[in-house]
């Protein structure tokens, strides 16, 4: 990374360089919310499938 980082500053690229740091960091933070937000839809749904269960045990018919 220190050659690269020093070619750049040679040429005089900078800006190049704070546009490619930028969009890396911008595309790992996209891609860990997306990964949580997998995360919380398994979570939200195991839920829901609980309270699916106990709605058939409270309307099961009583003899």
């Amino acid at each position: 990374m220190d050659d690269i980082t020093k070619t750049i500053l040679e040429r005089g690229d900078l800006a190049h360089l704070a546009l490619f740091l930028w969009a890396s960091g911008a595309s790992a933070v996209v891609v860990f919310l997306l990964r949580e937000l997998a995360t919380a839809n398994k979570r939200f749904n195991a839920f829901v499938t609980e309270i699916a269960h106990l709605n058939k045990l409270f309307r099961a018919p009583r003899e």
